[in-house]
């Protein structure tokens, strides 16, 4: 088989539902790279969450905030912002609907208040602790991505006066905030245009709403046994549960290793 580069989502699709790597998944991935792959992390977390994976993996390849923030090789080659101006027109009707916000940089992650229960939830999911909590970090620190706190119904209040922003939902109390046009594809796009390769040569794993533009695109999707309906819905193909060895089935199915 020609080379591909494999884009693998971290929770549900490399991590299981206890947010560990299965050892299976890991032989399988290095095995792939022995054959000759290249592997990428395409995900919504930050980059100061996927440090374990990254080590765990030996990767260097990585899309961040759901395409905001781009490595390849190690060098930043993309680190989309939010202007200050829009968050501070999204904290203010926050603020006024009483829906706490974390703004996202590179290295850390700051709330808008401390405590409140939906916060907590989400981030517990993640196995992350709540941070800490400032009125002005926004305007202190390039922001890549923000996260709302509210249901999906408020959501497409904020939705509708906020146009030129996107919003993906990845729990039940929280969505992410990016500017329209961001996707994990877009990531895709900046590293295969470094390595000389093209979507038909990229191989995407994932599970999520936030993982849709990158099945569509890319010349094989997967989407794992456990995801959304709607990522299934545009995957070429469904792996089995992340934590049923779904990573290792699917790729020695799919003869890249």
């Amino acid at each position: 088989m020609t080379k591909k580069i494999l884009f693998f989502d971290i929770d549900g699709t490399l991590y299981d539902h206890e947010k560990k790597l299965p050892e299976s998944a890991r032989r399988a991935i290095m095995a792939a790279r022995e054959k000759g792959h290249l592997v990428a992390i395409a995900t919504g977390r930050a980059p100061f969450m996927v440090g374990p994976v990254l080590e765990d993996l030996d990767v260097d390849t990585y899309i961040c905030f759901n395409g905001q923030y781009v490595v390849h090789k190690g060098e930043l080659i993309h680190g989309g912002i939010i202007e200050p101006d829009v968050l501070a027109r999204i904290k203010e009707k926050a603020d006024r609907d009483r829906f706490p916000l974390i703004f996202m940089a590179d290295r850390e992650m700051v709330a808008t208040e401390t405590g409140h229960p939906h916060v907590g939830d989400s981030l517990s999911s993640l196995k992350m602790p709540y941070p800490r909590a400032s009125e002005t970090f926004y305007m202190e620190r390039p922001i890549h991505q923000a996260l709302l706190f509210c249901t999906e119904q408020q959501e497409q209040e904020y939705a509708e006066a906020f146009p030129e922003m996107k919003f993906v939902r990845w729990h039940r109390t929280s969505t992410d905030i990016l500017p329209a046009g961001t996707s994990k594809a877009g990531g895709m796009q900046r590293i295969l245009d470094r390595e000389g390769l093209t979507m038909s040569d990229a191989v995407a794993f994932g599970d999520g709403l936030n993982d849709i533009e990158m099945l569509e695109a890319a010349g094989v999707g997967v989407a794992m046994g456990n995801g959304h309906e709607e990522a299934k819905k545009k995957a070429d193909y469904i792996a089995g549960d992340v934590s049923e060895d779904g990573i290792a089935r699917i790729l020695d199915q799919l003869k890249l290793i």
